[in-house]
């Protein structure tokens, strides 16, 4: 499987709870903190559920 690294570019303020809870499984807490991730179907949902606030790199 494929490995990312996912960086919170933008905050979570005022975004529906759904996406806030997206950020916290991830593991994003803070802004421009990057975790390392394994592709799998439901870390690539959750990656498209908040795509927006956030930047993916292939590594």
């Amino acid at each position: 499987m494929a490995i990312v690294k996912l960086t919170q570019v933008k905050s979570v303020i005022d975004r529906p709870k759904k996406q806030k809870d997206t950020m916290f499984a991830l593991g994003l807490k803070k802004m421009n903190q990057s975790v390392e991730k394994e592709v799998s179907p439901q870390v690539q949902g959750m990656i498209n559920k908040v795509s927006h606030l956030i930047t993916v790199e292939e590594i």
